[in-house]
């Protein structure tokens, strides 16, 4: 007998990013972020294009948008970018709630994965760069339990493999075992939990 695969409800962390997403001022948009080389500004328009990725992956909806390199270029807004940042994380939680979704192959940044990976790897993004947009903007970040634990274990999965810097995700920063579990996926990530903006 096939055991089910395990999924996940990404509306309640979709719902803290669109959130966090109104409550940027314009005048936070080139501001830096925790991402290397990213102001606000790049980060929200990485946010719109990787909700409309991993949408397209729940579907099995694979072209253009599942098939290309988030790093391939530096991501932007444009007008209405609120708008259209909580329409497409909207869509993306509602694709993800299909059984199906979670079965199968799909694909998304060019690689060919499992449907159940694909839906861990999309909760991990939305959590981390949650709280790459929280720290950015000075806002305070509560993100969903749920979503939170699927980062952290893809994250820990990630760790032990042997050569981190080829991965998907930076050197781990060290942080004590009893700190807070958002501290250590952050850490996990690559980043430094006590990262803050630029005064």
């Amino acid at each position: 007998m096939t055991q089910a695969p395990t999924t996940l409800d990404l509306g309640p962390q979709t719902r803290v990013l669109t959130r966090l997403a109104e409550g940027v001022g314009d005048a936070r948009l080139d501001d830096p972020t925790p991402c290397p080389d990213l102001a606000v500004r790049n980060l929200l328009g990485h946010l719109t294009g990787l909700a409309v990725a991993f949408r397209d992956a729940a579907r099995k909806d694979l072209g253009a948008t599942t098939d290309t390199d988030p790093g391939a270029a530096v991501p932007d807004i444009g007008p209405g970018w609120r708008e259209e940042l909580a329409k497409v994380l909207g869509e993306l939680a509602e694709a993800w709630r299909a059984p199906d979704a979670w079965t199968g192959m799909t694909r998304a940044g060019g690689i060919d994965l499992p449907g159940e990976v694909c839906g861990a790897v999309v909760a991990d993004e939305l959590v981390i760069h949650g709280w790459d947009l929280a720290r950015a903007t000075g806002q305070e970040y509560r993100p969903d339990p749920a979503a939170l634990q699927a980062s952290y274990g893809l994250l820990s999965a990630a760790a032990e493999e042997a050569d981190r810097d080829a991965g998907m995700f930076g050197p781990v920063v060290a942080v004590p075992a009893d700190a807070p579990l958002l501290d250590r996926a952050v850490g996990l990530s690559g980043r430094d939990p006590g990262w803050t903006r630029p005064a």
